[in-house]
């Protein structure tokens, strides 16, 4: 794929310019001036692609048109695929121009369209993914969907271009019937958004059912949850590490620790470049399918610091914390170097695919190794990688397939010579670095980079690292500059090319809070705290249900139906986002309508949390931190203090996660305001308006914090 950043149209001459490429105006689209990399990809495809929004809908009722609406985002294998079978085939094309009206869509840039849209898919098919395709009478109603479809049909599934000729038959003579049905299911849609009134409140039987449910799905063999295709779930092993630590559950620990250590050992893992891929096909972690997402990463980042902190609290733990430390800065230096804009902002995704093949930048041959590396380095990374003639990954993405491709993973140890694997290493990146490399969404996401900020808030205090402090502090002056406005509060959900957009998403409003709490959790800093509070006043006026409790997804007036989002997959909701935010936020601010608030969406969720327990599992975090007063670090004194600092380092060294740490200044509750510092700082461990003695010495409040009742 092409890489479009920069486009400038030369109206003297009726050219468009792509990053130096020089393209006739008749051969780009309607996608042509959008920012998103995605609906960039499409630009020259010869379907009249039209972005999302009024001039598309009504481009579809003056032409008495059904939409044909495709959803996906710029790193999807499968949306290459349909692209290059579909929409760069000239007779699809023309059809589509004829009978439809075609609209893009990202689904990272408005996860509010794909959602609603991706519930009436996995309604009506038992399945759901992207490519998304999904016809819409002109008021935007569905009436058939699916997922990918090849362009003749094969395996069972039909082919788009008999697809879209039924459509378009249907269309023309049977569209009272297909009228009827769309508004059947715009009304089915609308009463999944006002579910039957909630229960009884959940409780710790909740969490304790949750538990054993997700030990039922543990892979004893390989790690993880489940079976092939094999998704990290960050959420669901960060919800047992907790449930491990609230019920005494050893086993549960060394689930999560040993899943930790088998992602980390697999081809999942990018073990020379650092990060990790969106999932394994296979059951190992060996086979990955390529794709890096910031979401992926930050949430990762932020489960193996949570492994660190939980080993290294147990007998014997030290080098198995010192390995999963490791893992966390491995990826947060691969989002350092690969991933972040000059200004602070953290970039989306990186491609799978690369010149057509998927995995071709990161696989390698037997026989490439042998002519890259000398004898010794050889033996040493053909033992350690598990490097054979045959190879462990077979491309299908290319008509002509690679042979012989090779994903590393930690099969084997360095067979006693270190400095030689070492070696070959360092000279696999730097041969890795010369080829093409996949393609980067380099779009800046809201919510995605508040997910991102919580991790390298957390990291700094943690791995005692101010490289990641400094990385934190850059992001939030980029994102508060860049996508919030004051007055009025709005804060939009992406920027790109220095541009952002229009769109405000619960979702970018939750997770930009939470990274926010963390970065005031590691630096004091009040500044942070008080647009904490700003923006969770903002999250609250827009989004809240002051009548039955949870947050709307979205505020878009374009949307048929507005949804509360119920499903903890590869990123959590923004309704469990939030309500762990705010629960995190009253107890710093002594703010009330925070806790409300987020009791308020508990509620709501009761019922889902006690019949659904793996749906949402980072919502279930949040019930575990709501059912006991959390425990208070206030550090009194200088925030800017080298002894401050020190302090609330030491308070993120023992692993509890239902904690808070404060300063006494700023927009903090009113007892943290009257704690007295002695000298330059002094911690107080604070319950209710009850405090320990204060300690000045970071090795006595972990101490404390290590012996204290949790």
């Amino acid at each position: 794929m092409t890489r479009w950043n920069l486009w400038d149209k030369d109206r003297s001459s009726g050219l468009l310019v792509f990053a130096g490429y020089v393209w006739e105006m008749d051969r780009v689209n309607r996608l042509a001036g959008e920012k998103s990399p995605y609906l960039l990809q499409h630009a020259r495809n010869p379907v009249d692609w039209r972005p999302w929004g009024a001039e598309a809908f009504e481009a579809a009722r003056a032409g008495d048109k059904p939409i044909f609406l495709s959803i996906g985002y710029s790193t999807c294998h499968w949306c290459h695929v349909m692209e290059r079978e579909s929409f760069e085939d000239a007779p699809i094309a023309r059809f589509l121009n004829d009978h439809f009206v075609s609209i893009k869509v990202d689904r990272e840039e408005r996860p509010d369209v794909d959602r609603l849209y991706m519930t009436f898919v996995q309604g009506t098919t038992g399945g759901g993914g992207w490519p998304m395709s999904v016809f819409l009478t002109p008021d935007l109603k569905p009436f058939y969907g699916g997922t990918y479809f090849p362009p003749d049909a094969r395996q069972g599934r039909p082919g788009f271009r008999q697809l879209l000729e039924h459509v378009a038959r249907l269309w023309g003579e049977r569209r009272a019937e297909l009228l009827h049905s769309a508004a059947d299911i715009h009304a089915s849609l609308a009463a999944m958004a006002a579910p039957a009134k909630e229960g009884a409140a959940a409780d710790e039987t909740v969490l304790k059912n949750a538990l054993e449910f997700f030990k039922g799905q543990y892979d004893a063999r390989h790690g993880g949850f489940g079976g092939a295709p094999k998704f990290p779930q960050p959420a669901a092993p960060a919800l047992l590490l907790r449930c491990a630590a609230r019920f005494g559950d050893a086993e549960a620990a060394r689930m999560v620790l040993h899943t930790c250590e088998r992602m980390a050992a697999g081809g999942i893992h990018d073990q020379l470049g650092g990060g990790f891929a969106r999932y394994s096909v296979d059951a190992r972690w060996l086979a990955p399918h390529f794709e890096k997402m910031l979401y992926d990463n930050a949430q990762l980042a932020r489960l193996y610091l949570d492994a660190f902190l939980a080993a290294r609290g147990m007998p014997g733990g030290a080098e198995r914390a010192s390995g999963f430390a490791a893992t966390a800065r491995d990826i947060l230096d691969y989002v350092l170097r690969d991933m972040t804009h000059p200004e602070g902002g953290f970039f989306s995704a990186e491609d799978a695919d690369s010149e057509g093949h998927e995995g071709k930048f990161y696989c390698w041959t037997r026989d490439e190794l042998a002519q890259l590396l000398a004898p010794e380095e050889f033996e040493a990374a053909v033992k350690f990688f598990g490097v054979t003639a045959q190879g462990n990954f077979m491309d299908h993405s290319h008509p002509q397939p690679l042979q012989g491709l090779n994903v590393l993973s930690a099969a084997g140890g360095a067979g006693g010579n270190e400095a030689a694997l070492a070696a070959a290493k360092g000279k696999m990146l730097a041969a890795r670095n010369r080829r093409v490399r996949p393609q980067r969404d380099d779009k800046v996401l809201a919510s995605w980079n508040g997910l991102m900020l919580g991790a390298f808030a957390r990291a700094a205090a943690v791995l005692a690292d101010d490289r990641y402090r400094a990385a934190a502090e850059r992001n939030a002056r980029f994102i508060r500059e860049r996508l919030w406005s004051a007055l009025p509060r709005a804060f939009y959900h992406r920027w790109r090319d220095g541009e952002r957009d229009e769109a405000q998403l619960a979702e970018g409003y939750a997770f930009y809070l939470a990274g926010l709490i963390e970065l005031y959790e590691t630096t004091l800093d009040p500044g942070h705290l008080q647009f904490a509070t700003e923006l969770a006043v903002a999250l609250l006026e827009k989004f809240f249900d002051p009548g039955r409790g949870g947050f709307w997804q979205s505020d878009a007036a374009d949307l048929i139906v507005r949804l509360k989002d119920d499903y903890d997959g590869a990123t959590p909701s923004g309704n469990s986002a939030a309500t762990l935010a705010l629960l995190k936020l009253g107890a710093i601010t002594g703010e009330k309508r925070f806790t409300e608030a987020a009791a308020r969406t508990l509620a709501f969720f009761a019922r889902r949390l006690r019949e659904f327990p793996q749906a949402m599992p980072f919502m279930l975090q949040a019930l575990d931190f709501s059912l006991q007063e959390p425990a208070r670090i206030v550090i009194a004194g200088d925030a800017r203090s080298p002894e401050a600092g020190a302090l609330a380092r030491a308070a993120q060294s023992v692993y509890r996660p239902n904690k808070v740490v404060l300063g006494n200044a700023g927009a903090v509750e009113p007892f943290a305001r009257t704690l007295p510092a002695r000298g330059a700082a002094l911690a107080y461990l604070c319950s209710g308006n009850a405090c320990q003695p204060p300690v000045s010495e970071p090795d006595g409040l972990a101490a404390l914090l290590a012996g204290s009742v949790r």
